[in-house]
């Protein structure tokens, strides 16, 4: 499909990669990766023939079509989402316009015998056929079914697209791409805003998508999930396997290992034909012998070792004192943008060294609120911050946050303190910003570097609570596990807003779910959510066949209606069974936390800690008592389920 043969790229007399060579083959699903400024980005753009190359060549096969998922995108005003998903579909449209004009003159003609007629007769057939070719009579559905996957609604499909927020605008540019039936797809980080079920619906789209897909992604599992071959850009050259991301990680790994022992070995033989070479050509009897071996040195095609761009940020998040056992304590929030409401009559518990995630489809009010909890949205309701609660947080949206004519420099300067403002520059420096990079205006800056900036800004002020709204976005996976680590050390109160599922991974223990202007608590980390999490929408569509089937059945019996509906007096009970599950579960926790710390003391210390008052006695109740806890909410859990 695509052969690319050594081609350079430059800019401002600095080759951003060079002779770089490889084919693309049909089935080819490549993850391409390199650190932020590698240029994943430019790639895709040369490959879309936006961005010309300073040399070697690409040749595509005849008829080749090409999809591009562009992060910039201008969508005409005016248009609802299904009229402009459907501009995937050009050329039916536009045998629609033409159907349409014969019909009409079909319709008012009365010269049926004359040539005109016959033509528009032909016409029709033809038209009439290419449009079912091209699948006219499905498209619509089609369109349908890839917007409800990306996450729209049916009543969103009649709103003007200039209604929705940029995020949502890139879904229905990836959802035109995705109907469009491209021989190659270029999609640069597709993920970025999307949430995870959308996310998991993308993957199992795009694996059995037939034609290739190049994709630029920082989001590890995506790329395990759906391609099958990875190109990595490092210092300007590739490394190309026909492995998914972490297989090709431990391919790469032994590689580099190989090719170190060889380039040793190989250094060993050199010195001893040098030291051969010095040691012949002091005597003349053996001057023939040194050129002869001066020659063989010359031909020796050196072993060269694929070079690394090792270069990380260093975070270390440090708590700044000890806060109450409570963190926060929410009463009947509600939240609403005019007629929008977001959240209705949330409560919330958020106790000292929390680990939680907020998890949920994009506008159930995630970053809502996260942004209640630091006070830059007003809310209906009670919140109130535990003693001693020092907020840091960083925003999802980093250019709104960062003034764009300010440097690097000087943004950190305005938020520093006497204590750390010496400090800045060494900050700085641990975020990659060195040497003439502090000079840089906000406003040219890349996503992946305002979001260093920013977490490097954060770190000027002490905290002991920290709340992230979507820090991976635009960080390479590089950066993203420096951050992972350092939110791992981290020993305050973790609020996570996030749709990678990696990155969540063992980063918290539990997870609140947002959902229908609701919130609803899994105690587990993101693995456990999602697993509960897809049996509840497989028991909402079982209860949805169940309803479908009574409908039918009612114009029999309207009377089995009233079966399927729940009183007032059943729903006050189920919402009771929840409160006490939810208590039970909360329990349950608490205990196993104080039983696991017992544990370790005794595995330490077991002489000192035995001999306590009643020891044994007290820690043989916590178990007893979890065991009932486990009875009772098992017990509880199968009255909700019967519901």
């Amino acid at each position: 499909m695509l052969n690319v043969h050594n081609l350079t790229v430059t800019f401002s007399g600095t080759d951003l990669f060079s002779g770089i060579t490889f084919k693309l083959n049909k089935g080819d699903r490549v993850g391409l990766i390199g650190k932020n400024g590698a240029g994943k980005s430019t790639l895709l753009k040369v490959l879309a023939k936006d961005v010309e190359t300073s040399g070697g060549t690409m040749a595509f096969d005849k008829d080749v079509k090409i999809g591009f998922l562009r992060q910039d995108i201008d969508f005409v005003e005016g248009r609802t989402i299904l009229e402009e998903a459907y501009q995937a579909f050009e050329e039916i449209i536009a045998i629609e316009g033409k159907l349409e004009e014969i019909n009409n003159q079909l319709a008012t003609r009365t010269d049926y015998e004359s040539e005109g007629y016959n033509q528009l007769i032909h016409d029709l057939t033809d038209f009439t056929e290419r449009y079912e070719l091209l699948g006219g009579y499905n498209y619509q559905g089609d369109t349908e079914k890839i917007l409800q996957g990306l996450g729209f609604n049916r009543e969103d499909f009649d709103k003007l697209t200039d209604t929705f927020s940029g995020g949502w605008r890139m879904r229905i540019e990836l959802a035109k791409l995705l109907l469009q039936n491209n021989d190659i797809l270029l999609l640069d980080e597709p993920t970025n805003h999307l949430d995870i079920e959308s996310i998991i619906w993308l993957e199992n789209f795009l694996k059995g998508y037939a034609g290739a897909i190049v994709l630029v992604s920082h989001d590890k599992m995506f790329l395990d999930n759906v391609t099958n071959r990875t190109i990595e850009i490092s210092l300007g050259q590739i490394y190309d396997y026909k492995k998914p991301y972490s297989q090709f990680l431990l391919l790469r790994a032994d590689i580099k290992e190989k090719q170190l022992q060889a380039f040793k070995n190989q250094e060993r033989e050199i010195k001893q034909t040098q030291q051969l070479i010095d040691k012949f050509r002091a005597k003349a009897s053996k001057a023939s012998m040194a050129q002869s071996l001066i020659k063989k040195l010359d031909k020796v095609e050196r072993i060269e070792i694929d070079q690394d761009d090792n270069a990380t940020m260093n975070v270390r998040f440090s708590v700044s004192k000890e806060p109450g056992k409570i963190v926060v304590e929410a009463e009947n929030l509600s939240k609403s943008y005019g007629n929008k409401h977001v959240l209705e009559h949330v409560d919330l518990l958020i106790e000292r060294n929390s680990r939680i995630a907020f998890v949920g489809q994009n506008g159930q009010g995630k970053s809502t609120l996260a942004k209640m909890l630091v006070g830059e949205v007003p809310f209906k309701g009670h919140l109130k911050l535990g003693h001693n609660v020092e907020i840091g947080y960083f925003a999802q949206n980093q250019s709104e946050y960062l003034p764009p004519e300010k440097t690097v420099l000087e943004i950190m300067q305005d938020a520093a303190t006497d204590t750390n403002r010496s400090r800045v520059r060494d900050m700085l420096g641990a975020f990659l910003f060195g040497g003439e990079a502090v000079d840089k205006k906000a406003k040219v800056l890349s996503g992946g570097e305002r979001n260093r900036l920013a977490l490097c800004k954060l770190l000027l002020q002490p905290f002991n609570v920290l709340i992230m709204d979507e820090p991976t976005n635009h960080l390479d996976i590089v950066s993203k596990n420096v951050l992972k680590e350092a939110l791992k050390q981290f020993k305050g109160t973790l609020i996570l807003v996030s749709h990678d599922r990696e990155f969540l991974q063992g980063l918290t223990t539990t997870v609140y779910g947002f959902k229908d202007k609701v919130i609803k608590e899994y105690l587990g980390d993101i693995d456990y959510f999602l697993e509960q999490h897809k049996m509840e929408n497989l028991r909402e569509a079982e209860k949805r066949t169940v309803v479908k089937e009574t409908n039918v059945k009612e114009t029999k019996d309207s009377s089995k209606k009233e079966a399927y509906q729940l009183s007032k007096e059943q729903e006050k009970e189920l919402k009771k069974l929840k409160n006490r599950l939810s208590k039970i579960e909360t329990d349950i926790a608490s205990l196993e936390t104080e039983i696991t710390e017992i544990d370790l003391e005794l595995s330490q210390n077991y002489d000192e800690v035995s001999v306590r008052p009643n020891f044994f006695e007290t820690y043989k109740a916590k178990k007893t008592k979890l065991d009932a806890l486990m009875e009772e909410w098992e017990l509880v859990e199968e009255q909700v389920s019967n519901f």
